[in-house]
């Protein structure tokens, strides 16, 4: 499993064998996706709960590092962490 995806599911307090939902549509997660894009050198930095959010496929093609969408998804990833913590 890589770094990130274990760093997520600590961090939201998911098991590996839990379902975990697309924070955007609610479908399955099928990846971790790097709000901030750690770049060509793969960057750790960017490895922090606040940076790191499960997305559907779909989701992922559609709005991952696209700039149009980082702002919201941003938004959704907070609001999600908020959800959780409570």
């Amino acid at each position: 499993m890589k770094k990130h995806t274990k760093v997520y599911l600590q961090g939201m307090g998911y098991d590996e064998t839990d379902f975990i939902c697309c924070e955007v549509c609610g479908a399955k997660a099928v990846d971790i996706h790097h709000i901030e894009a750690r770049g060509m050198g793969g960057s750790e930095e960017r490895d922090t709960i606040e940076n790191l959010m499960a997305l559907c496929r779909d989701c992922h093609l559609n709005m991952g590092d696209k700039k149009q969408f980082k702002e919201q998804l941003k938004s959704i990833h907070l609001s999600h962490i908020d959800k959780m913590a409570r």
